[in-house]
């Protein structure tokens, strides 16, 4: 697969770099696109797009702006790309409603594209989380978050039943965070490793905003994103651990049952 990187800072080069390091026989080629308005990007999309972009089956939108999303239908039919992936990790960079109005205009031109909000709900049929999940049939985009999505660990745990002996990846983040975490789980103790695989993902750092709430899912990104790794292992070590133990309030007294007045 030959996969073309959009890319305007260290946001989009870290992902890039992080693919190009793991990924399969593909081909992961940069473009960094230029800084210009929302205003110039809408008038005249085209005259943005360089000449000598070679082919590529998959467009990978990482830019720092609204700008860059708004050239996708340009650089689709510059490079002949047939999917799109434009994840949404910061809304000033791709606001909702910006997504909402690209998507319709590459599925004019028969492009199929996701928006994963964020990038690491990614999955082979879905992304985003909750009510919000949204499918998708697409042969490209599949095949790529098979490698590059929601993470997706194995974790072994030792003959004592109590510590991480090793952890393999299976899917990896888009950023590498995953991976990062998992080479740092070795030796901590089931009953820590959930809190210790948050704290690892925000000192990777996730690159996932901070800076708002975001009314989808009532928290920042970044949270999000941290809860989508931390619930992943804590599922995974969940057998090994010890069961929390409830306690009842002293002088509790059970309310009798109402009885059966048929």
């Amino acid at each position: 697969m030959r996969i073309l990187a959009v890319i305007q800072g260290e946001y989009g080069r870290r992902i890039a770099r992080n693919i190009q390091q793991h990924a399969p026989d593909w081909t992961v080629s940069l473009w960094e696109a230029p800084t210009i308005s929302l205003e110039e990007a809408m008038e005249e999309p085209e005259r943005f797009i360089p000449s000598g972009l070679g082919p590529a089956d998959l467009i990978l939108s990482l830019g720092e702006s609204p700008a860059v999303v708004v050239l996708l239908p340009e650089l689709t039919q510059a490079t002949g790309a047939r999917a799109v992936v434009a994840p949404i990790d910061r809304h000033e960079w791709l606001p909702d409603g910006l997504a909402a109005q690209v998507k319709q205009w590459l599925a004019a031109k028969g492009i199929p594209a996701v928006f994963p909000k964020p990038f690491c709900s990614l999955t082979e049929q879905t992304y985003n989380l909750r009510s919000y999940t949204q499918s998708y049939q697409d042969a490209l985009i599949t095949a790529f978050a098979q490698r590059f999505g929601r993470p997706q660990l194995e974790v072994q745990v030792g003959p004592d039943a109590k510590t991480i002996q090793a952890v393999e990846v299976v899917r990896d983040s888009p950023c590498g965070c995953a991976r990062y975490v998992a080479q740092r789980l070795g030796g901590v103790s089931v009953e820590e490793a959930s809190m210790q695989a948050g704290m690892l993902h925000h000192h990777f750092p996730c690159l996932a905003s901070m800076c708002r709430i975001d009314p989808m899912f009532n928290d920042t990104l970044m949270h999000v994103s941290g809860d989508i790794l931390r619930e992943h292992i804590r599922e995974q070590v969940k057998p090994f651990c010890t069961p929390p133990v409830y306690l009842r309030p002293a002088e509790h007294v059970e309310a009798p049952k109402a009885s059966d007045s048929s």
